[in-house]
């Protein structure tokens, strides 16, 4: 049965019917009833960022941690543009999101907001879908929210504006999809992974973000061949409760793990591109059989060429190797029984020496490693820094790990960190950032998370200067000066914003952080003071 209403009301309403209860956004002349009404009429939660692309941070934040579509909505022209850096990070982050976008009045072609709005979202990488009609918004809402989830990647719904007071018939449109794969390819191809498989000596499993939700299959597995686990970065935690795990593949590997992969002979890869900092730029992978295993057939060869391709589910096709290495009664490789694990998975300290009125970084994550709440989810900003976080602090699970750098951008972290606080209840968010890029593009979102009262833990690496710029300078001992920056202090940012924070320059402020962060009300910063010339570089 239909209802009539106005077109912004349907789009409220069809939002709605899809389950979304949250939506992220930043009010102008083209959404702003739209909004109002799945606020009102809807009773949706509303959530007002201080600038456009912060919106869409936010949503891939709340949906990476949720495992739903995340939602956020900006009017047109200017806005925009605003979130184009936003929207390539989520379309190359994989992160399925409707992004509901008003644009200027079609019958004035000449308004001042006005551009082409699609060849905007196309360049980002996103999807674009037209709202074509009044009579067609029940439909057209359906279609972004099944792309999304297909397609994996944020879809932009470009709403006129001089559409929403527009009469429309209101019926339920929801588009049921099945997106898993319904079988493992068979024949040669099948035959020859399970041989290669089945030979190797020294099996290694590497799981991706694509293999996040295969972590029994995977596991069952390695116990069966005897082979150590290992993941990329984007699945971080997956084998946290595994023997044999060797933690993160690739330039993020420690010294004995790395050694540990170059010599294995056969690499399992399942839901992973294999990046450039996965295989070391092909140094890792030389003279071994790679099989490679993916329900995204783009994914595959596009950055190093595997001996044998699948392009299927990892569970089932774990599950499908499994049960005809049991039928040919192949026996175990033996190479776990081969392992120290505590050597594999233990970074290199190095030296704790600093200079007055600075704090040994690696010293200070080692402690936040053990002092932080466990529960957490971790989100990183881009930067000089993120290496050693990335290798030194750990993650539950990779969900719960938001990292922010599939475009190569700084100053996105802060902004998952309030969608991701948004999304789970009752866990602590510790965002790890550098200074620049929490002026950049953090410092107008900490009072989001004030005014949401997040349980936000922001710990700021404060070299006062752009790293990976200054090590540039320094390395070919030239004057970095022009990298650097004398900002003002951030613990006073944070308490002008409403929030907490403490600065650390020495071990024994450090530990005075420490414990003053077990009595936090909300927003709680920690800044570590740096020495600019002894941060470690980054391991890229």
């Amino acid at each position: 049965m239909s209802q009539q209403n106005h077109v912004y009301q349907s789009i409220a309403h069809a939002v709605k019917d899809h389950g979304v209860t949250t939506m992220f956004g930043l009010m102008g002349d083209a959404n702003l009833f739209m909004v109002d009404s799945f606020v009102r009429d809807f009773e949706g939660r509303f959530i007002p960022a201080a600038h456009e692309g912060s919106t869409i941070l936010m949503a891939s934040g709340y949906a990476h941690v949720s495992g739903r579509v995340g939602v956020a909505t900006v009017t047109h022209g200017p806005a925009l543009t605003n979130c184009t850096s936003a929207l390539t990070e989520v379309a190359r982050g994989h992160m399925p999101l409707v992004i509901l976008v008003g644009d200027t009045p079609i019958d004035n072609p000449r308004h001042m907001q006005s551009i082409d709005q699609r060849s905007v979202v196309n360049v980002t990488g996103a999807g674009f879908e037209q709202l074509r009609s009044p009579a067609t918004v029940c439909k057209d809402v359906a279609r972004a929210f099944y792309r999304a989830q297909v397609e994996r990647r944020p879809i932009v719904l470009n709403m006129p504006a001089d559409f929403m007071w527009e009469k429309s018939d209101y019926e339920l449109q929801v588009l049921d999809l099945f997106t898993a794969p319904g079988g493992v390819a068979e024949g040669d191809v099948l035959d020859n992974a399970i041989g290669m498989i089945a030979a190797a000596k020294r099996p290694l499993i590497l799981a991706g973000g694509g293999a996040v939700g295969a972590h029994d299959q995977l596991v069952r597995l390695a116990d069966r061949l005897e082979a150590p686990l290992a993941t990329t970065l984007k699945a971080k935690g997956l084998f946290n409760d595994h023997p044999y795990n060797i933690d993160i593949f690739g330039t993020l590997s420690t010294p004995a793990a790395y050694d540990l992969i170059a010599l294995s002979d056969c690499i399992i890869c399942f839901g992973t591109s294999l990046h450039d900092l996965t295989t070391d730029r092909g140094k890792l992978m030389q003279d071994m059989r790679i099989v490679q295993i993916d329900v995204n057939p783009t994914s595959i060869g596009g950055g190093l060429h595997p001996d044998v391709a699948l392009v299927a589910d990892a569970g089932l096709a774990a599950e499908t190797i499994l049960y005809w290495l049991d039928e040919a009664d192949i026996p175990g490789s033996g190479f776990t029984q081969e392992l120290d694990v505590d050597t594999l998975t233990a970074h290199p300290i190095g030296s704790t020496k600093v200079a007055d009125g600075f704090v040994n970084y690696v010293h200070a994550l080692e402690r936040l490693e053990e002092a932080l709440p466990k529960d957490r989810v971790l989100v990183t900003d881009g930067g000089r820094f993120m290496t050693e976080v990335w290798c030194r602090i750990s993650a539950p699970n990779p969900r719960s790990f938001v990292c922010t750098v599939n475009f190569g951008s700084i100053g996105l972290g802060l902004q998952e960190a309030v969608g991701a606080g948004l999304a789970i209840s009752g866990r602590p968010v510790v965002l790890f950032s550098g200074d620049g890029g929490f002026m950049m593009g953090g410092i107008n979102e900490f009072n989001t998370a004030v005014r949401l009262k997040l349980d936000l833990i922001v710990i700021i690496a404060n070299d006062s200067a752009y790293g990976a710029e200054h090590i540039q300078f320094v390395d070919r001992q030239m004057d970095p000066s022009l990298t650097e920056f004398h900002w003002p202090s951030f613990v006073d940012v944070a308490k002008s914003l409403g929030g907490d924070g403490f600065e650390v320059r020495s071990r024994e402020q450090l530990e005075d952080a420490l414990v003053a962060l077990k009595n936090r009300k909300g927003p709680y910063l920690i800044e570590l003071r740096l020495d600019p010339l002894d941060v470690p570089r980054m391991r890229i």
